[in-house]
């Protein structure tokens, strides 16, 4: 199908919209509303009163990509300032901005819109605590981290420190049982030579080979046959010489280059104490009205966006 025509279908949906539709754009999640349609340009505006054309040739030339990617065209590719195209073209019943895939897709079939829904996203939007382990220790990690100067850990009392590494140990273990698990799903989705892009990244299928010996009859009968003295294979096993320690007067030093290295271990988790701290946070801002408790949120909501823009692919104005 030629551009002309996917342009001409576009203002006709762009035409048919509510003077007050919102539409948000994928990446960032900014939300704007269109003001003008005209033939060579659609004109958008922000919230804050920033207005913008968006020209034609760059919806012809973003069309061009998507027609040339497979599987889609990457959102990570969009230049800066780009979103608001990929949602605008969102609105023609061909394309969709998949954010999952992290893609623009087109399709035979009915497709999504980046129109924003007041009741819809705000089901999208409502947060859910999952059961995780991870979420509850990730939880009183940052809270501990915000409340004392781990800049200057060494001016830090022994106890803040215990805790500190207590928390960060539980961290790091639960993540990586979660990340194992997500791993294990993700194998069945992922191909060969087939990475997968997301908005914070992605991933590829790979693979690694370990190898354990044969039993020492077969490699000594393989090694003899090809000419191989035993002697350059033969070594001491360690689980022997332990045997014969045990049993002998031979003190280990004798046979061990021993080498004493001190380190800290979590030795106990106090659960109830976490718990209860961790109930408290989730109590006190979910119901406080006081102003630090907003500004606690309105940090987490900028916190957020700005993750979203410092993990978008900066490459320009337009596309290329």
């Amino acid at each position: 199908m030629p551009f002309s025509v996917s342009w001409s279908t576009l203002l006709e949906e762009c035409e048919e919209l509510p003077s007050d539709a919102t539409l948000v754009t994928p990446n960032a999640h900014k939300e704007f509303r269109l003001t003008d349609v005209q033939e060579q340009r659609i004109i958008i505006e922000f919230p804050d009163g920033e207005s913008r054309p968006l020209q034609r040739d760059q919806f012809e030339t973003l069309y061009q990509r998507i027609y040339e990617a497979d599987g889609g065209y990457d959102l990570g590719k969009l230049p800066v300032g780009a979103e608001p195209y990929a949602a605008v073209l969102s609105l023609h019943p061909r394309y969709e901005v998949n954010e999952d895939r992290g893609a623009i897709i087109e399709s035979e079939t009915a497709t999504t819109t980046q129109l924003v829904d007041e009741g819809a996203e705000d089901e999208k939007t409502e947060r859910k605590e999952p059961d995780l382990d991870v979420y509850a220790d990730a939880l009183l990690l940052v809270d501990a981290l915000e409340r004392h100067e781990v800049e200057s850990l060494t001016e830090l009392e022994t106890g803040t420190l215990v805790n500190l590494y207590t928390l960060l140990s539980d961290v790091q273990r639960n993540s990586n049982n979660l990340r194992q698990d997500v791993a294990d799903v993700l194998l069945d989705r992922v191909h060969h030579d087939q990475p997968v892009h997301s908005q914070y990244g992605s991933v590829q299928r790979t693979s690694r080979r370990n190898r354990s010996l044969k039993d020492e009859e077969t490699v000594l009968k393989v090694l003899d046959e090809a000419g191989v003295d035993r002697e350059r294979v033969m070594s001491v096993d360690r689980s022997k010489v332990d045997e014969v320690l045990d049993v002998v007067t031979v003190p280990a030093s004798a046979v061990y280059d021993i080498e004493e290295q001190e380190y800290v271990r979590k030795a106990e988790v106090n659960e109830d104490t976490k718990e209860t701290r961790l109930q408290g946070l989730k109590d006190s801002l979910a119901t406080s009205d006081e102003p630090e408790a907003e500004e606690l949120r309105e940090e987490i909501e900028e916190l957020e966006s700005r993750i979203n823009e410092l993990t978008e692919f900066r490459s320009g104005q337009t596309f290329s």
